[in-house]
């Protein structure tokens, strides 16, 4: 408390105001009011105390300012003032109280701040907060909540049940109970997830989140809560979680398609060894050929799965994706009928992509195959390619693409489209949606694992009735892409006495082989595995002139038993053959050299005519 005259000298402090400014009291008795504030507040109190001396009054601490007051040792602290004139007296004076609220000042300093870092906290966590008054029903919500839902301030409707007609039916049931046990007291609070309808119709899979707020009689009066947007997040998971089923199912494929194609080579060589010595009027004759047909169809069956599990050893080259597609339009054409329209958008100056020229044509000719399925009563094919750049921004969206320069091919046809749970089973091997003996459901699997090893990427959109699209992304290169390959000579060229190592663990396929091999003219030395292989050949007094080896075989690998052979015979030529081109442990040697690999279930001229290329080269 400070007493002050009407010129504002001071009169008298209490022992508060001593503490408070740092005088002593006679320290005080000489100070004007001036004295006690900022120099930049002078002028200022100059005008005020005109004015107030004019019209005298009482004014309580809340209807004056927040100013600054100054100690004696020059440091400034806010207070609040309340003035009272006394003229009663002989003199009249001016009584003043002095609040310090340094310490509330702080405290709202705090408060705002931290009020500041929830609401950045809010805002970059995108979090929709709301309120609910379960006496009225009304809500109250952030402008995050609307955003997410896609509304505007005034679409907003405060009624709790205009937002509850929202919630997807499915999902209806499962917000009542957790709000049943949340009101009974069952729970302490709420989380769970659910699907609500955007504005644009879509739904949207939002994490809610809120608690109970209670009256003195812990009776439930109001809902706080948030939600947060997890749309993308339970996409990707499905993506992810999608791609790891499907690389179980490609591990199960590869191993089903090796052991079968061991047996393959078997059944389909004997068959043709067989119809050798028939003449086509003998009984069996008919009979041998109906085997080795179903044992092609077999065979190709175990080349789409392993093109579904990505085993396939790829011929890569750079290749020119408009070419590729020109290459093949008349036989598209012929392939999904005269009812429906083939339409192609080709981009010109279009980059290369590094593939499999014959997988690459899988491709197309296995989605148009699709695509005229979906269109009995006909319709249109658009085949549309351009480069495009996938930045960081579009590649979150699709886990399995890296940022980069990519080559879109795009093949959209006008059919019956697919709901979204055919759509996320599409790629698997045996899924079709096709009658029973229409198809063998490994089509858009094939295709799937051709991108993948090709190190694309692949992705279906569709919607019933409105038809479907397949977009597939391959990385793009700056190297020229390759010319038209040469038509391959199909012609046999005979063995001349070579001395060929044959090593293969399974013995029919050793013993057929023989048999192909000493047919064309070759001299034949057989192990069963690698330790046996090396023991012939030591006990060999001649030459050595290939190496014809399986590549997955106990003990030793097919690249091991070659490396320990070029010890001892550095010019040995080798080929290698498999039903399982698993890539990592082909990659040991083979995947260098394509020319160097023979794939299970192989002929008797596929297999003559690789070893004598292996052997004029």
């Amino acid at each position: 408390m400070l007493i002050f005259d009407r010129a504002g000298r001071t009169l008298r402090g209490n022992a508060q105001a001593v503490r408070l400014f740092g005088y002593t009291g006679d320290e005080l008795l000489t100070l004007v009011i001036e004295d006690l504030m900022p120099p930049r507040y002078h002028e200022r109190y100059r005008r005020y105390s005109a004015d107030y001396l004019e019209d005298p009054r009482a004014r309580a601490m809340s209807e004056c300012l927040e100013l600054w007051a100054r100690r004696k040792d020059g440091t400034e602290f806010p207070c609040e003032i309340s003035l009272n004139y006394d003229s009663a007296g002989d003199a009249p004076i001016v009584l003043a109280s002095v609040r310090d609220v340094t310490v509330r000042r702080k405290v709202e300093t705090d408060l705002l701040e931290a009020r500041d870092r929830l609401k950045r906290a809010v805002e970059a966590g995108k979090v929709g907060l709301w309120e609910r008054d379960l006496r009225t029903n009304q809500i109250v919500v952030s402008p995050e909540w609307k955003r997410q839902n896609g509304y505007a301030d005034h679409e907003i409707v405060d009624d709790f049940h205009e937002w509850r007609s929202h919630v997807h039916p499915d999902d209806d049931a499962i917000l009542r109970r957790a709000l049943e046990a949340l009101l009974s007291g069952a729970a302490s609070d709420c989380e769970l997830k659910y699907r609500v309808r955007h504005k644009d119709g879509s739904y949207r899979h939002v994490l809610t989140r809120y608690t109970a707020v209670r009256d003195e009689d812990v009776t439930p009066v109001k809902l706080c809560g948030s939600d947060i947007d997890i749309t993308e997040y339970v996409s990707l998971q499905a993506q992810s979680l999608q791609a790891q089923k499907m690389e179980s199912i490609g591990r199960l494929a590869g191993g089903v398609a090796h052991d079968f194609n061991n047996l393959l080579t078997v059944i389909n060589g004997t068959a043709d060894l067989a119809l050798n010595h028939l003449r086509p009027e003998d009984p069996l004759h008919e009979d041998l050929v109906e085997i080795r047909a179903a044992g092609e169809r077999a065979a190709a069956l175990t080349r789409q799965l392993l093109a579904f599990s990505r085993r396939q050893i790829l011929t890569s080259e750079v290749l020119d994706l408009n070419a590729i597609v020109v290459g093949i339009s008349d036989m598209l054409r012929r392939l999904i009928g005269e009812h429906i329209e083939l339409r192609c958008a080709l981009a010109g100056g279009l980059g290369g992509v590094r593939a499999d020229r014959t997988q690459l044509e899988q491709i197309v000719m296995n989605l148009a195959v699709n695509a005229r399925d979906a269109m009995p009563q006909g319709g249109a094919l658009v085949i549309e390619t351009c480069d495009i750049e996938m930045d960081e921004i579009a590649a979150v969206s699709h886990p399995s693409v890296q940022p980069g320069p990519y080559v879109m091919l795009a093949v959209t046809d006008t059919g019956v489209g697919m709901d979204e749970a055919t759509r996320m089973r599409i790629f698997e091997p045996f899924f079709t949606t096709k009658e029973s003996g229409e198809g063998t459901g490994l089509g858009l699997a094939t295709v799937y694992g051709i991108v993948k090893q090709s190190g694309g990427s692949i992705w279906a959109y569709s919607e019933p009735g409105r038809g479907t699209t397949f977009k597939i992304y391959l990385p793009r290169t700056d190297v020229a892409p390759a010319p038209p390959r040469p038509v391959v000579d199909r012609t046999v060229v005979a063995g001349r006495g070579e001395t060929i190592l044959l090593v293969e663990d399974d013995s029919a396929v050793r013993r057929l082989a023989r048999r192909f091999l000493v047919s064309a003219g070759y001299t034949v030395l057989e192990a069963g595995n690698g330790d046996e292989a090396l023991l012939m050949a030591g006990r060999t007094d001649g030459a050595i002139d290939l190496l014809l080896t399986d590549v997955i075989m106990p003990g030793m690998i097919g690249s091991e038993l070659a490396a320990r052979l070029h010890e001892v015979s550095p010019g040995l030529r080798v080929l290698y053959a498999s039903g399982y081109t698993d890539d990592v442990i082909l990659r040991r040697g083979v995947l260098e050299n394509t020319a160097a690999f023979l794939a299970k279930p192989y002929t008797r001229d596929e297999l003559t005519r690789k070893v004598r290329k292996m052997l004029d080269g």
